[in-house]
């Protein structure tokens, strides 16, 4: 993979974040999350990656400590066995200060992406699909009880964060003997010793200023510590049939899933029921939405106090 850290200084500066297609050269948004958004850049030797862009690094000490840290996460994700595709880091300063870190990948077709996937294949093959990321998922947490205490890996199991590689264009089907591509690392939460390793105050940086405290206080242990609970993991990925509106199989999904997992031995608690993926979903669709709002209104009083505000927000949020 080509050095690409010069371009990406040069162009974080062209970098109006209301209007990424305004930059020079113009980018496109493929993606957004809590803390920060995939584009694509149309530059002739950046067409064939995907970039995702996290601005909110306040010095060379907080970089150099998130780079460490992702470097381990991934590391111990493929010696577990999960296949995570060529990553690479590029860290750029930002002209009104503090540094960006630019996560650079192959872009992979949006149709081999799994959330495409359950949008597109017959229910069979999704149920497939499911059940191999969860095959997946589940080495994680077997390497977490094998390390109780000493290492442990938090980990989002979402379909959209899996993809399938080769995956043959108009496919209705899998191909055999499928290994699921997992390719959203932003986020490398691990315990060492039980204690977090990743910076919690990197998350509140994207946060509403004026929510920053509420967050502390309400929400944080939780986002903090839901990755590493299996059975939450799991739910999450379940309740993300609403999002991608294949509500109708959920019941079926729940079944499978409880079938798959009631005798894992690193599975603990009780099984599902639609009733409580239905709640978990309404509860965090809400949640999201209202985030998007607080952030949206943050954005406006950054603009009306002069100040910078770095982050690339969509417009809405389908749930």
């Amino acid at each position: 993979m080509a050095d690409f850290s010069q371009f990406l200084v040069t162009w974080e500066a062209t970098l109006d974040p209301r209007h990424p297609e305004r930059a020079t050269p113009p980018a496109r948004v493929l993606g957004y999350g809590e803390i920060s958004t995939v584009l694509a850049i149309d530059h002739p030797d950046l067409r064939g990656y995907a970039l995702k862009r996290m601005p909110m690094f306040r010095n060379e000490e907080e970089v150099d400590a998130y780079l460490a840290l992702h470097e381990e996460y991934v590391t111990t994700l493929r010696d577990i066995g999960i296949h995570v595709p060529e990553t690479r880091l590029v860290t750029v300063k930002r002209p009104r200060g503090g540094y960006a870190i630019y996560i650079l990948q192959q872009r992979i077709p949006g149709r081999n992406i799994g959330n495409h996937l359950i949008r597109t294949l017959p229910r069979e093959a999704a149920f497939t699909l499911v059940r191999r990321v969860l095959e997946e998922t589940r080495k994680v947490y077997r390497f977490n009880a094998a390390h109780r205490g000493k290492l442990e890996l938090g980990f989002d199991a979402q379909i959209s964060n899996w993809a399938v590689l080769n995956m043959p264009e108009n496919a209705t089907t899998l191909p055999d003997g499928i290994q699921p591509a997992y390719f959203d690392t932003s986020t490398p939460l691990l315990q060492r010793n039980g204690r977090e390793q990743l910076n919690p105050d990197l998350f509140l940086r994207s946060a509403p200023s004026f929510m920053v405290w509420i967050i502390k206080l309400l929400f944080l242990e939780d986002v903090m510590t839901r990755y590493y609970d299996f059975r939450k993991v799991v739910l999450d990925l379940i309740a993300n049939f609403y999002k991608e509106k294949r509500a109708e199989w959920i019941p079926a999904l729940v079944d499978a899933v409880n079938e798959w997992v009631k005798d894992w031995p690193e599975w603990h608690g009780s099984l599902y029921t639609v009733k409580e993926v239905r709640d978990y979903y309404r509860e965090d669709a809400f949640i999201w939405r209202l985030y998007l709002a607080a952030r949206k209104m943050d954005r406006r009083l950054h603009e009306w106090l002069r100040r910078e505000y770095p982050y690339i927000l969509p417009e809405h949020i389908e749930r």
